[in-house]
């Protein structure tokens, strides 16, 4: 059996159609279902539906021999050990750090001054402004992150931004990216030693999709 884990919401309904592609369809609809292990038209593969979060330690402890995991999420709970074959160019996003309209980022980043953050991607935001030497309290937050500035918790906040909508509702503005973030493919590297005839195929499936994929994406800029 091949154990593919995925995380419900935006990952999930852009990788439906690679799924549909690679003849993975599972058997009922993730969203809709209870179930947290649904099995799929292929035989001998089935998904696990787990937090975005969980979704490297699943397939780093071998609990599922791939996944399909946000570059945010690799980057901040740990990508390393983990086989990154293929970029899915699916939810598409930039990593950003967002202010209030009128707040001078640029002179407080350039004085040294010391900035509150808000975000829950705190190991990246650490990094981040360290290598910058900029001194910074972290807060780590869970949800309706643009808040945070708007009720004096912080200076600025550390999320990831797709359209910007969200921001310019509540009169924030992104200053800063820390990085582009996509869905990828990670696979398991000691299943990949001892399965690779199971499992190149299915990895070389998802590579094929993606890349039927990326054209289309260029024609619709």
């Amino acid at each position: 059996m091949i154990s593919i884990a995925i995380s419900k919401g935006r990952i999930m309904d852009e990788t439906a159609p690679l799924l549909a592609r690679v003849a993975v369809r599972p058997d009922e609809d993730p969203e809709d279902s209870r179930k947290l292990i649904i099995g799929t038209e292929k035989r001998g593969v089935r998904l696990i539906v787990v937090r975005a979060s969980d979704v490297p330690t699943y397939v780093g402890q071998g609990a599922a021999e791939l996944g399909i995991a946000g570059g945010d999420v690799l980057a901040e709970h740990g990508g390393a050990g983990l086989y990154q074959p293929v970029d899915l160019g699916i939810a598409r996003c930039r990593m950003m750090v967002a202010t209030r309209r009128g707040f001078d980022y640029a002179a407080a980043v350039r004085q040294g001054a010391r900035l509150r953050i808000a975000t829950k991607y705190v190991q990246l935001t650490r990094e981040h402004f360290e290598a910058k030497g900029v001194h910074v309290d972290l807060i780590k937050l869970y949800g309706s992150m643009e808040l945070a500035p708007l009720t004096g918790l912080a200076d600025a906040i550390v999320d990831l931004v797709s359209s910007g909508k969200t921001l310019r509702a509540n009169d924030l503005v992104a200053v800063e990216e820390l990085m582009p973030v996509s869905a990828r493919l990670i696979v398991n590297q000691a299943a990949l030693k001892t399965r690779r005839a199971e499992l190149q195929p299915l990895i070389d499936a998802f590579a094929s999709a993606a890349q039927v994929r990326a054209p289309a994406r260029a024609a619709r800029k």
